[in-house]
């Protein structure tokens, strides 16, 4: 698979729940090795956040990207708010 294809491919969490779309892909320079991916977890229409999967996380890659964890809601609900906070800091 290229690299192109993993981008935009949709990621489950190890419940099939979708996490999100895989944005980003982190190599290590030296050995060319994949070691993390980004994803955009999609809130609404209007809110969108990113999150750092480790490469190891990645339980298999095919039609989708399927993790060997769980991405708890608690989490992608904080990380919004976390978001929401600095942005109404920074008016």
């Amino acid at each position: 698979m290229k690299v192109k294809e993993l981008l935009g491919c949709t990621v489950l969490d190890k419940n099939a729940y979708e996490v999100g779309k895989v944005d980003d892909v982190d190599f290590d320079p030296e050995s060319g090795a994949i070691t993390g991916l980004t994803l955009t977890l999609q809130k609404n229409l209007f809110s969108k956040d990113e999150i750092g999967i480790l490469f190891e996380d990645v339980a298999t890659i095919g039609a989708y990207v399927i993790l060997n964890k769980e991405i708890p809601k608690e989490v992608e609900e904080e990380t919004v708010e976390a978001t929401i906070e600095v942005e109404d800091d920074e008016e």
